[in-house]
């Protein structure tokens, strides 16, 4: 039987304001991702597939997490973040609607861009909206196909999707769930008659701990 876990990666370079600025993990991100893997392999956990997207945060969450599995780790554009920061620069440009500074403002903020990139308004995005929704639905169940377990190291954005695939969330419930998925999170699906199921949503079984608390971030 199949079975995917989906981690975002561990916490990036938060002060960033472009993707490229973006794409690292910081200090605390590489720690999170260690912590992962050690939960992994004490808990006896063999994946037979590893993938991830191909952006640095990924990769180098993958290389903190070091997870046991017998093959090449395989690396799949389709797994990448939607670029945010890009689509937030289309949105001020175009809609003078400008990214904010504060956890409150990004709140109201993500909302705001999707419904924006969702119905087009958004001239020049990187991709649409629903060719997000394809890729990640066409990853996924090219992932599900394969036997065994599959860790998969990709975005928030992305786990949001796949819950939205999964669950068939609106948009407002889309993004309440891309906005609380944290860094290094666990989340499972089974196959099950063709399609997927929830086993598993943004669990930090690696973080919980009093001593741990503290690295627990959304960004």
């Amino acid at each position: 039987m199949s079975h995917i876990v989906l981690v975002r990666h561990g916490q990036a370079n938060t002060g960033a304001k472009d993707e490229g600025g973006y794409d690292k993990l910081s200090p605390l991100g590489h720690q999170q991702a260690g912590w992962l893997g050690d939960h992994f392999r004490h808990k006896g956990d063999v994946f037979a597939h590893v993938w991830t997207g191909t952006l640095r945060r990924h990769v180098e969450t993958a290389d903190g997490i070091a997870a046991d599995t017998p093959g090449p780790i395989t690396r799949d554009d389709r797994l990448n973040e939607l670029e945010y920061f890009t689509l937030s620069q289309l949105l001020a440009d175009q809609h003078a609607i400008t990214l904010p500074n504060t956890r409150e403002g990004f709140v109201r903020h993500l909302p705001c861009l999707f419904g924006h990139w969702r119905d087009g308004k958004l001239e020049g995005a990187p991709e649409s909206f629903s060719y997000f929704e394809t890729r990640v639905r066409d990853a996924l169940a090219e992932i599900s196909a394969q036997p065994g377990r599959s860790l998969v190291v990709t975005s928030g954005g992305l786990i949001g999707m796949a819950m939205r695939l999964t669950l068939g969330l609106d948009m407002p419930a889309f993004c309440n769930v891309c906005l609380s998925i944290q860094n290094t999170s666990v989340s499972s699906w089974l196959p099950l008659e063709g399609q997927l199921a929830l086993t598993q949503f943004n669990a930090l079984p690696h973080l919980d701990t009093p001593d741990r608390l503290f690295a627990q971030t959304h960004i």
